[in-house]
């Protein structure tokens, strides 16, 4: 008995379920509709996958100019200021290049202005972390412009099948069109999904991109001058307002190591 209430159960059940649902259209929509979804789909999950690794990337490296700003340029030396810094860190690795490029230039046979060297070798460093930085936007680019015309593909076929389905009947029923429609809606909508997160991921990163390149560009050129000027020219070192109200009024100059005040 309890076996044909639950026989009864399961059959009504199943001629219940609706024939117009996602899995339905994809299923009556055939290879190439499972194949627009699926690349729709993989397009989502890598652009935000793309989003969170370089929303984490540039949090660190804006971590570590806060705390360069405030710690660096207090340091004797670049070499010593370096060896405080972060071992991945995208600023130890402008001022090692810097120290480097320094070391290099005595040792070349064609003589060159060591400004220009050194100002060559940092830009180097600059835009090979930029180029990492921008790692991954052009993907995400790709999607925000390619993301609706797929889509529209899986609109045209689903349409393309409806009509067929037209024909084929003789009349236009609504149970005949339904469910191609209905996938041809839903194809549409996935692509505009998939797009627009693209799109405003790509332009937030690049906001925060150009931030942190004017930031690398500021202590890129501060890092210059002191190699240029032998360690007489440095930014001066924030200090504290506690430490400030203490300290006599005056001007503080960037040609002046270690940022010692006169009187003004």
């Amino acid at each position: 008995m309890l076996t044909t209430i639950l026989a009864a159960g399961a059959t009504t059940a199943a001629k219940g379920d609706s024939p117009y649902g996602l899995v339905p259209a994809l299923r009556d929509g055939g290879l190439i509709s499972q194949t627009v979804f699926g690349i729709l789909v993989l397009f989502l999950f890598v652009s935000l996958y793309i989003l969170f690794t370089k929303v984490f990337e540039q949090q660190k490296i804006i971590n570590q100019g806060k705390r360069v700003r405030q710690t660096f340029w207090a340091s004797n030396s670049l070499r010593e200021g370096a060896a405080k810094l972060e071992k991945n860190s995208a600023y130890k690795q402008l001022v090692d290049d810097g120290i480097e490029a320094q070391d290099q230039h005595s040792r070349l046979t064609d003589p060159v202005e060591a400004h220009d060297w050194l100002h060559g070798s940092l830009a180097r460093s600059e835009a090979s972390i930029n180029s990492q930085l921008n790692g991954g936007l052009a993907f995400l680019a790709t999607v925000g412009a390619t993301a609706p015309f797929i889509g529209l593909f899986g609109t045209v076929i689903g349409i393309y099948r409806a009509l067929i389905k037209i024909g084929a009947a003789g009349q236009a029923s609504i149970d005949t069109v339904a469910g191609p429609v209905g996938e041809a809606l839903i194809m549409t909508a996935l692509g505009l999904v998939v797009a627009v997160p693209a799109v405003l991921a790509y332009n937030f990163l690049q906001r925060r991109n150009k931030a942190i390149a004017e930031n690398l560009s500021s202590f890129s050129n501060d890092v210059l001058g002191y190699l240029a000027s032998n360690g007489a020219v440095r930014p001066t070192a924030p200090r504290t307002t506690a430490g400030a109200a203490n300290r006599p009024t005056g001007t503080t100059t960037a040609g002046q190591a270690g940022g010692v005040q006169t009187k003004a």
